[in-house]
Protein backbone atom coordinates (compact mmCIF):
# COMPACT_ATOMS: atom_id res chain seq x y z
CA UNK A 1 0.00 0.00 0.00
CA UNK A 2 1.21 3.43 -0.90
CA UNK A 3 -1.40 5.17 -0.02
CA UNK A 4 -4.47 5.67 2.40
CA UNK A 5 -7.67 7.52 2.21
CA UNK A 6 -8.64 9.57 5.26
CA UNK A 7 -11.23 7.04 5.78
CA UNK A 8 -8.60 4.17 6.08
CA UNK A 9 -6.96 6.25 8.34
CA UNK A 10 -9.97 7.23 10.87
CA UNK A 11 -10.59 3.39 10.87
CA UNK A 12 -7.64 2.45 11.67
CA UNK A 13 -7.38 5.42 14.57
CA UNK A 14 -10.53 3.92 15.53
CA UNK A 15 -9.11 0.81 16.68
CA UNK A 16 -8.37 0.29 20.36
CA UNK A 17 -4.88 -1.16 19.18
CA UNK A 18 -3.66 0.69 16.84
CA UNK A 19 -1.11 2.11 18.78
CA UNK A 20 0.83 -0.91 18.83
CA UNK A 21 1.82 -0.49 14.94
CA UNK A 22 0.20 2.66 13.29
CA UNK A 23 2.61 5.70 13.22
CA UNK A 24 1.06 8.79 11.60
CA UNK A 25 3.79 11.28 10.61
CA UNK A 26 2.88 15.26 9.79
CA UNK A 27 5.52 16.08 7.26
CA UNK A 28 4.47 19.95 7.09
CA UNK A 29 7.12 22.43 5.86
CA UNK A 30 7.24 25.67 3.93
CA UNK A 31 9.75 27.35 1.89
CA UNK A 32 11.61 29.71 2.94
CA UNK A 33 9.81 29.29 6.43
CA UNK A 34 11.77 27.25 8.90
CA UNK A 35 9.69 26.24 11.88
CA UNK A 36 6.35 26.96 10.43
CA UNK A 37 5.80 23.53 10.44
CA UNK A 38 6.20 23.04 13.58
CA UNK A 39 4.13 25.29 14.51
CA UNK A 40 1.23 24.04 11.97
CA UNK A 41 1.57 20.55 13.94
CA UNK A 42 1.21 22.20 17.75
CA UNK A 43 -2.14 24.56 16.33
CA UNK A 44 -3.42 21.13 15.83
CA UNK A 45 -2.61 18.31 13.90
CA UNK A 46 -4.33 13.96 13.02
CA UNK A 47 -4.64 12.43 16.62
CA UNK A 48 -1.56 10.35 17.48
CA UNK A 49 0.49 11.80 15.04
CA UNK A 50 4.15 12.68 15.68
CA UNK A 51 6.24 15.56 13.57
CA UNK A 52 9.39 15.27 11.46
CA UNK A 53 10.90 18.21 10.28
CA UNK A 54 12.39 18.26 6.33
CA UNK A 55 14.71 20.30 6.93
CA UNK A 56 16.58 18.46 10.47
CA UNK A 57 14.63 15.26 10.68
CA UNK A 58 14.69 14.18 6.64
CA UNK A 59 17.55 15.69 6.01
CA UNK A 60 21.26 15.39 6.38
CA UNK A 61 23.04 18.80 6.57
CA UNK A 62 23.93 20.44 3.29
CA UNK A 63 27.35 19.62 2.33
CA UNK A 64 28.98 17.44 -0.12
CA UNK A 65 29.10 14.45 2.32
CA UNK A 66 26.13 13.45 1.95
CA UNK A 67 24.13 12.02 -1.37
CA UNK A 68 22.55 14.93 -2.87
CA UNK A 69 26.00 16.78 -3.44
CA UNK A 70 25.89 21.00 -2.95
CA UNK A 71 21.85 20.13 -2.77
CA UNK A 72 19.37 21.73 0.07
CA UNK A 73 18.02 18.47 1.14
CA UNK A 74 21.09 15.70 1.02
CA UNK A 75 20.15 12.22 2.47
CA UNK A 76 21.26 11.44 5.49
CA UNK A 77 22.57 7.89 5.65
CA UNK A 78 20.65 4.87 6.24
CA UNK A 79 22.03 4.12 9.28
CA UNK A 80 21.39 7.68 10.26
CA UNK A 81 17.45 7.64 9.31
CA UNK A 82 17.23 4.12 10.61
CA UNK A 83 18.57 5.72 14.32
CA UNK A 84 15.92 8.64 14.15
CA UNK A 85 13.23 6.73 13.22
CA UNK A 86 13.79 4.00 15.96
CA UNK A 87 13.78 7.00 18.22
CA UNK A 88 10.53 8.44 17.47
CA UNK A 89 9.29 5.05 17.42
CA UNK A 90 9.16 3.60 13.78
CA UNK A 91 10.27 0.90 13.63
CA UNK A 92 10.28 -2.93 11.35
CA UNK A 93 6.30 -3.72 12.59
CA UNK A 94 5.05 -0.07 12.07
CA UNK A 95 2.74 0.73 9.73
CA UNK A 96 3.69 4.33 8.74
CA UNK A 97 1.38 6.75 7.44
CA UNK A 98 2.39 10.62 6.15
CA UNK A 99 0.80 13.37 5.34
CA UNK A 100 1.49 17.17 4.73
CA UNK A 101 -0.90 19.72 3.52
CA UNK A 102 1.33 20.29 0.34
CA UNK A 103 0.05 18.20 -2.38
CA UNK A 104 2.25 15.23 -1.02
CA UNK A 105 4.82 17.15 -1.89
CA UNK A 106 6.73 16.54 1.58
CA UNK A 107 5.16 13.24 2.53
CA UNK A 108 6.23 11.50 -0.38
CA UNK A 109 9.89 12.10 0.65
CA UNK A 110 9.28 10.02 4.11
CA UNK A 111 7.24 7.41 1.82
CA UNK A 112 9.94 7.50 -0.46
CA UNK A 113 12.84 7.24 2.57
CA UNK A 114 11.35 3.90 4.01
CA UNK A 115 10.23 2.26 0.37
CA UNK A 116 13.92 2.49 -0.44
CA UNK A 117 15.42 1.08 2.88
CA UNK A 118 13.05 -1.68 2.30
CA UNK A 119 10.26 -1.04 4.66
CA UNK A 120 7.49 -1.62 2.56
CA UNK A 121 4.37 -0.43 5.26
CA UNK A 122 4.28 2.94 4.45
CA UNK A 123 1.73 5.03 3.03
CA UNK A 124 0.97 8.88 2.11
CA UNK A 125 -2.35 10.35 3.13
CA UNK A 126 -4.20 10.95 -0.34
CA UNK A 127 -5.76 14.42 0.12
CA UNK A 128 -3.35 15.27 3.21
CA UNK A 129 -4.27 17.30 5.71
CA UNK A 130 -6.57 19.56 4.21
CA UNK A 131 -9.00 16.53 3.14
CA UNK A 132 -8.74 15.70 6.54
CA UNK A 133 -10.40 18.62 7.64
CA UNK A 134 -12.59 18.57 4.78
CA UNK A 135 -14.32 15.39 5.99
CA UNK A 136 -14.91 16.97 9.79
CA UNK A 137 -12.69 14.27 11.35
CA UNK A 138 -11.17 14.85 14.85
CA UNK A 139 -7.79 16.89 15.33
CA UNK A 140 -5.35 17.30 18.43
CA UNK A 141 -3.28 19.35 19.61
CA UNK A 142 -1.45 16.53 22.28
CA UNK A 143 2.60 15.21 21.25
CA UNK A 144 2.28 11.80 21.62
CA UNK A 145 5.30 9.80 22.51
CA UNK A 146 6.20 6.25 21.74
CA UNK A 147 8.61 3.87 22.91
CA UNK A 148 11.77 3.52 20.93
CA UNK A 149 12.34 0.69 18.56
CA UNK A 150 14.51 -0.91 16.22
CA UNK A 151 14.30 -0.32 12.04
CA UNK A 152 16.14 -2.41 10.25
CA UNK A 153 17.13 -0.82 6.47
CA UNK A 154 19.41 -1.64 3.64
CA UNK A 155 22.95 -0.37 4.19
CA UNK A 156 23.03 1.84 1.08
CA UNK A 157 20.67 3.91 -0.80
CA UNK A 158 18.96 2.32 -4.07
CA UNK A 159 17.50 4.04 -7.03
CA UNK A 160 19.43 7.68 -6.69
CA UNK A 161 21.55 9.29 -9.21
CA UNK A 162 24.37 12.31 -8.55
CA UNK A 163 25.52 15.05 -10.73
CA UNK A 164 28.23 13.84 -12.28
CA UNK A 165 26.35 10.62 -13.35
CA UNK A 166 23.40 12.50 -14.76
CA UNK A 167 25.52 14.91 -16.06
CA UNK A 168 27.00 11.48 -18.23
CA UNK A 169 23.78 10.60 -18.94
CA UNK A 170 21.46 13.73 -20.20
CA UNK A 171 20.76 12.43 -23.72
CA UNK A 172 19.90 9.28 -22.79
CA UNK A 173 17.76 9.77 -20.04
CA UNK A 174 14.04 11.34 -19.59
CA UNK A 175 14.59 13.76 -16.69
CA UNK A 176 11.08 15.36 -15.35
CA UNK A 177 11.28 18.54 -13.07
CA UNK A 178 8.35 18.52 -10.70
CA UNK A 179 8.97 22.22 -10.11
CA UNK A 180 6.16 24.80 -10.73
CA UNK A 181 6.29 25.75 -14.38
CA UNK A 182 7.33 29.48 -13.65
CA UNK A 183 10.19 28.47 -11.70
CA UNK A 184 10.86 25.90 -14.63
CA UNK A 185 11.21 28.57 -17.14
CA UNK A 186 13.01 30.87 -14.62
CA UNK A 187 10.47 33.61 -14.44
CA UNK A 188 10.91 33.31 -10.94
CA UNK A 189 13.42 31.65 -8.61
CA UNK A 190 12.98 32.03 -4.85
CA UNK A 191 16.06 30.39 -3.13
CA UNK A 192 18.45 28.74 -5.26
CA UNK A 193 20.90 30.62 -7.05
CA UNK A 194 19.94 30.34 -11.11
CA UNK A 195 17.12 30.57 -12.47
CA UNK A 196 15.44 27.48 -15.22
CA UNK A 197 15.97 24.21 -15.36
CA UNK A 198 18.15 21.38 -16.34
CA UNK A 199 19.23 20.96 -19.99
CA UNK A 200 16.75 18.71 -21.71
CA UNK A 201 14.76 18.23 -19.07
CA UNK A 202 10.72 18.21 -19.23
CA UNK A 203 8.52 20.53 -16.99
CA UNK A 204 6.43 18.18 -14.98
CA UNK A 205 5.01 20.03 -12.40
CA UNK A 206 3.29 17.58 -9.21
CA UNK A 207 0.16 19.36 -9.25
CA UNK A 208 -0.63 17.71 -12.26
CA UNK A 209 -0.59 14.17 -10.62
CA UNK A 210 -3.48 15.61 -8.41
CA UNK A 211 -7.09 16.07 -9.07
CA UNK A 212 -9.01 19.68 -8.30
CA UNK A 213 -10.02 17.95 -4.53
CA UNK A 214 -5.94 17.36 -4.16
CA UNK A 215 -6.23 13.68 -4.32
CA UNK A 216 -4.24 11.61 -6.63
CA UNK A 217 -5.47 10.89 -9.76
CA UNK A 218 -7.21 7.56 -10.65
CA UNK A 219 -4.23 5.24 -11.87
CA UNK A 220 -5.12 5.10 -15.83
CA UNK A 221 -5.23 9.03 -15.52
CA UNK A 222 -1.61 8.99 -14.05
CA UNK A 223 -0.75 6.63 -16.91
CA UNK A 224 -1.78 9.11 -19.57
CA UNK A 225 -0.05 12.06 -18.18
CA UNK A 226 3.41 10.19 -17.78
CA UNK A 227 2.71 8.85 -21.44
CA UNK A 228 2.46 12.37 -22.95
CA UNK A 229 5.55 13.21 -20.86
CA UNK A 230 6.97 10.35 -22.66
CA UNK A 231 7.82 8.06 -19.88
CA UNK A 232 5.38 5.17 -21.46
CA UNK A 233 6.70 4.58 -24.97
CA UNK A 234 4.24 5.43 -27.70
CA UNK A 235 5.03 1.70 -28.82
CA UNK A 236 5.08 -1.59 -27.57
CA UNK A 237 8.20 -2.41 -29.36
CA UNK A 238 10.33 0.87 -28.38
CA UNK A 239 11.94 0.84 -25.17
CA UNK A 240 11.29 1.66 -21.85
CA UNK A 241 13.03 5.58 -21.21
CA UNK A 242 14.83 5.68 -17.97
CA UNK A 243 13.01 7.78 -16.09
CA UNK A 244 14.91 10.62 -13.46
CA UNK A 245 12.62 12.65 -11.02
CA UNK A 246 14.00 16.19 -9.88
CA UNK A 247 12.89 19.01 -8.34
CA UNK A 248 14.32 21.98 -6.59
CA UNK A 249 15.72 20.27 -3.68
CA UNK A 250 14.78 16.63 -4.17
CA UNK A 251 11.98 16.33 -1.56
CA UNK A 252 9.09 16.94 -4.14
CA UNK A 253 10.23 14.50 -7.05
CA UNK A 254 9.22 11.95 -4.13
CA UNK A 255 5.82 13.16 -4.94
CA UNK A 256 6.88 12.20 -8.93
CA UNK A 257 7.89 8.85 -8.11
CA UNK A 258 4.73 8.47 -5.87
CA UNK A 259 2.78 8.98 -8.67
CA UNK A 260 4.53 6.34 -11.06
CA UNK A 261 4.45 3.77 -8.45
CA UNK A 262 0.25 4.30 -8.09
CA UNK A 263 0.32 4.28 -12.18
CA UNK A 264 1.72 0.67 -12.14
CA UNK A 265 5.39 2.31 -13.65
CA UNK A 266 8.71 1.55 -13.13
CA UNK A 267 10.42 2.82 -10.33
CA UNK A 268 12.65 6.62 -11.46
CA UNK A 269 15.52 7.49 -10.25
CA UNK A 270 15.90 10.17 -8.24
CA UNK A 271 18.10 12.96 -8.53
CA UNK A 272 18.72 14.10 -4.58
CA UNK A 273 20.12 17.37 -5.57
CA UNK A 274 18.38 18.32 -7.74
CA UNK A 275 18.08 21.87 -9.52
CA UNK A 276 19.58 23.32 -6.25
CA UNK A 277 22.83 21.36 -6.57
CA UNK A 278 23.49 21.67 -9.87
CA UNK A 279 22.78 25.05 -10.19
CA UNK A 280 24.97 25.69 -7.09
CA UNK A 281 27.78 23.52 -9.52
CA UNK A 282 27.61 26.17 -11.93
CA UNK A 283 26.19 23.79 -14.14
CA UNK A 284 24.66 24.78 -17.50
CA UNK A 285 20.77 26.01 -16.87
CA UNK A 286 18.14 26.10 -19.94
CA UNK A 287 15.13 28.56 -19.53
CA UNK A 288 11.82 29.20 -21.11
CA UNK A 289 9.34 26.60 -21.94
CA UNK A 290 11.70 24.55 -24.09
CA UNK A 291 14.02 21.49 -22.15
CA UNK A 292 17.10 23.03 -24.31
CA UNK A 293 19.85 21.28 -25.63
CA UNK A 294 22.47 18.35 -24.12
CA UNK A 295 25.49 20.86 -22.59
CA UNK A 296 28.34 20.38 -24.95
CA UNK A 297 31.46 17.82 -22.97
CA UNK A 298 33.72 19.01 -20.79
CA UNK A 299 37.68 18.46 -21.35
CA UNK A 300 38.46 15.48 -23.42
CA UNK A 301 34.86 14.42 -24.10
CA UNK A 302 34.07 14.68 -19.72
CA UNK A 303 31.15 15.64 -18.84
CA UNK A 304 30.59 18.76 -16.77
CA UNK A 305 31.39 18.48 -12.97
Amino acid sequence: MSLISVGDLARRLDDPGHEVRLRVVDTRWYLLRPGDGRVAYDAGHIPGAIFLDLDTDLSAPPGPDHIGGLGRHPLPTPAEIAARMGEVGIGDDSFVVAYDDAGAGVAARLWWMLDALGHREVAVLDGGWQTWLAAGLPTATVTPTYPPTTLTTRAAWPRTIERRDLAARLPSVLLLDGRAAERYRGDVEPIDPAAGHIPTAISAPIGGNLGLDGRFLPPTELRRRFQALGAIPARPSDPTPTVVSACGSGTNACQTALAMRLAGLPDPLLYIGSFSDWSRAGQPIATEDEPGAVPAAGPAGAPPA
